[in-house]
């Protein structure tokens, strides 16, 4: 018994002095101070192996949004918000090509190359392997680290080192502004149009239209939209090109965190052509709502498989350090009023396709004859 009161008062002893040595810690510490002000004060001052502030709060930053445990916001550090504005605008500095890195790390492959750009212009092929930025190996290296490399200010040259056919080729390619193409329109046969839409951000609607005009002026009588991969965009986009096909009636309800509700109508003029949407797991946002939506009007046939299921819509607000987070604040309904959280639209035409398959289809690089999901939406629509 006596071992135990003895065993007792040392853990006591223990507890009171560390809570004497947490207790004077703290002094310093501003009071009233959040508890994340107060961690980030103590770290800055007494941590013995320093600390550097911006990374500091930036992790602090993305923890805090992750802990809503909404996968759809996100933090954006203030040395990439301008590559994301980038990305939402469809335009970029840079020389015009797609990579991905080679699993036995000889290099990175390019994928595309964008036509029309500095790229292409000089001599840049797909299936080129990239192995050396400015003369620096990047074989080991990530593709944040070559994308950081190989873009720019505008108007000046970057030397690109590929492998082609066993041979290395050294290039001076420009860097200028490239304008991603959103919606591309060609024709698959006599009276069948695909159009492959990217996403829904900057110029969807305007390019989106075009391409379709442009592909029943050649004689198109049926249309296949492929939304394959797409991340979805802004509402609006989306909304203009709902319009443009589909009859009077309600096309997308919002409802925001303070209560508000929105619905947005078309017109009375529509297009009446037959048509069908390619879907995957990766179609997100406006890319799942523009199947959806085509789906309850009994527009369009859905082929693919199941969506993602984002029901919710993010804006983003930039911080005073320049950082920025893109925050969930409302709900999204289809023209019927449903939600497609954690559901995504399903099919009326189910295709699987393997994993090459879908990664030729992701880089564009798949033949429509060879596409079995395109196959059959052509079937279908037949």
């Amino acid at each position: 018994m006596k071992k135990k009161l003895l065993t007792f008062g040392s853990y006591v002893l223990v507890a009171v002095l560390a809570s004497v040595l947490t207790l004077a810690s703290t002094g310093g510490i501003a009071a009233g101070s959040s508890k994340l002000a107060q961690l980030e004060d103590l770290i800055l001052e007494r941590f013995i192996a320093g600390a550097d502030q911006t990374e500091l709060e930036d992790a602090a930053a993305a923890a805090m949004v992750a802990a809503t445990g909404d996968r759809w916001s996100y933090y954006i550090p203030a040395d990439e918000y301008e590559t994301y504005q980038e990305q939402m605008a469809n335009a970029y500095v840079g020389v015009g090509i797609t990579i991905l890195a080679s699993e036995d790390q000889t290099g990175f492959q390019i994928m595309e190359v964008t036509p029309n750009s500095p790229a292409e212009e000089a001599g840049i092929q797909a299936d080129d392997v990239l192995i050396a930025v400015e003369g620096e190996d990047v074989t080991q290296a990530d593709s944040e680290q070559v994308r950081n490399l190989v873009r720019g200010e505008e108007g000046t040259f970057v030397s690109l080192t590929v492998l082609r056919g066993g041979e290395e080729l050294t290039l001076s390619v420009e860097r200028r502004q490239i304008e991603t193409a959103v919606a591309v329109g060609r024709m698959l046969d006599d009276t069948t149009g695909l159009v492959t839409i990217s996403n829904f951000d900057s110029r969807c609607a305007d390019e989106t239209i075009a391409a379709i005009e442009d592909l029943l002026a050649q004689g198109a009588q049926k249309l296949i939209f492929d939304v394959r991969n797409n991340p979805g965009g802004y509402s609006d986009e989306l909304v203009k090109v709902l319009d443009y096909l589909l009859p009077e009636g309600d096309l997308f309800r919002t409802e925001r965190y303070d209560g508000q509700e929105h619905v947005d109508r078309s017109d009375a003029e529509y297009l009446d052509v037959p048509m069908a949407v390619l879907v995957n797991g990766d179609s997100y946002s406006a890319a799942e709502f523009f199947a959806a939506a085509l789906q309850e009007y009994d527009a369009a046939i859905v082929v693919g498989t199941q969506t993602c299921g984002k029901g919710y819509f993010q804006v983003t607000y930039q911080l005073e350090d320049g950082s920025a987070v893109a925050l969930s604040i409302g709900k999204y309904f289809t023209p019927n009023g449903i939600s497609l959280i954690d559901v995504g639209v399903t099919p009326d035409v189910e295709v699987e396709v393997d994993e090459d398959t879908a990664l030729e289809i992701y880089y564009n690089r798949l033949d429509p004859q060879e596409d079995p999901q395109i196959q059959a939406a052509r079937d279908a629509l037949e």
